[in-house]
């Protein structure tokens, strides 16, 4: 179970119970339970910096569904998420730019 973020600027978000704060994850960033993933409407960001340790999830080529022109399917999803070292038992921290679009 995740701590969630006890700060005034959490104050307003629907879930505030899923966020966590940057200490929080410079405190896990060893942390084998936990898994750090980037996804960027810029997709270059993440070749500029990101998150020590962060998996990058290309919203384009790994997201999207080419045919479909949709999100990729339960399955799909689960194969990536697979690959990136992300099971059942794994703390996943999410970020990307836009204010997390």
């Amino acid at each position: 179970m995740v701590a969630p973020a006890q700060t005034p600027d959490v104050i307003g978000y629907a879930h505030p119970d899923v966020l966590v704060t940057t200490q929080w994850v410079a405190d896990h960033l060893d942390d084998p339970s936990v898994r750090i993933v980037e996804s960027d409407e810029d997709i270059l960001l993440y070749e500029i910096g990101h998150v020590p340790g962060a998996v990058k999830l290309d919203w384009q080529t790994d997201l999207q569904d080419p045919i479909e022109r949709d999100f990729v399917d339960k399955a799909g999803f689960e194969a990536l998420l697979g690959k990136a070292g992300i099971g059942n038992d794994t703390t996943v921290v999410f970020y990307g730019d836009k204010n997390n679009w």
